[in-house]
């Protein structure tokens, strides 16, 4: 058995280190977003496939025989990508997807489908807005100029940030309730922008905005496609176990 483990949350690296202790054959692959990823027990690769054609070769000259995708639920070209090389492979596919936030009593919520949304749903006067998104898409926020936006970064931006007025703090999770609570207090933060990740490891600003009744414009998740699922890396290896023995 040979594991290829798409890989880049919480969820990726606990499920490495379980698959190091139970003595099975893992590579555990980065997208290479962060400059220095975490250390893994397993053999690890950093970088893209070059899409479908690309990732279906590396399935072939690597031997995979299993493959678990866990990367981050907003990472949908891969989910999409890893689907399709998977079938054209006939390599077994596994999604390990953390449960997605759900909103209690206390919660003020804004369901909106896209950043583009995300960013029409900003109130009309100025506001503080903490950008809880990650790196990639904060730029388009420049469509709203009006508000100051906060940004948490676990690098140092390479490339001038597309905000006419905007702060970068740069901390590396997970985080704790009291920590955001102090933060967004810091700042004067009115309105969060999130992505519903889902999971614990980043929840601690939903549970400090619902503390400080703060309005939270949460981004579901994108469409993945269709792939048998699991919760729990005790699932995982089940899984991974069961297929083995039937020669799959």
């Amino acid at each position: 058995m040979r594991v290829l483990l798409l890989g880049g949350t919480t969820e990726a690296s606990a499920l490495a280190m379980a698959l190091k202790g139970n003595g099975i054959e893992a590579i555990f692959s980065y997208a290479g977003r962060t400059n220095v990823p975490m250390a893994q027990p397993v053999e690890t690769r950093v970088g893209g496939f070059g899409g479908i054609a690309g990732l279906k070769n590396y399935l072939r000259d690597a031997r995979i025989s299993h493959v678990v995708d866990a990367t981050h639920p907003f990472a949908a070209t891969m989910g999409w990508n890893a689907h399709s090389a998977c079938a054209g492979c006939n390599v077994p596919l596994l999604r390990l997807e953390r449960p997605a936030w759900r909103a209690k009593t206390a919660d003020r919520w804004i369901h909106v489908p896209t950043i583009a949304a995300a960013c029409d749903a900003l109130p009309n006067i100025p506001a503080r807005v903490f950008l809880a998104i990650g790196r990639m898409h904060v730029d388009q926020f420049a469509a709203c100029p009006d508000h100051h936006y906060l940004l948490r970064l676990v690098d140092p931006p390479v490339a001038a940030i597309d905000l006419p007025d905007h702060t970068v703090v740069l901390a590396r999770g997970p985080f704790d309730v009291a920590g955001d609570i102090a933060l967004m207090q810091a700042h004067n933060i009115t309105h969060i922008v999130a992505k519903n990740a889902g999971g614990s490891g980043a929840v601690a600003k939903i549970e400090a905005a619902r503390k400080l009744g703060l309005q939270v414009i949460m981004i579901d998740r994108p469409h993945r496609p269709k792939t048998e699922k699991a919760a729990e890396i005790d699932t995982v290896l089940h899984w991974l176990h069961h297929s083995a023995e039937r020669g799959v």
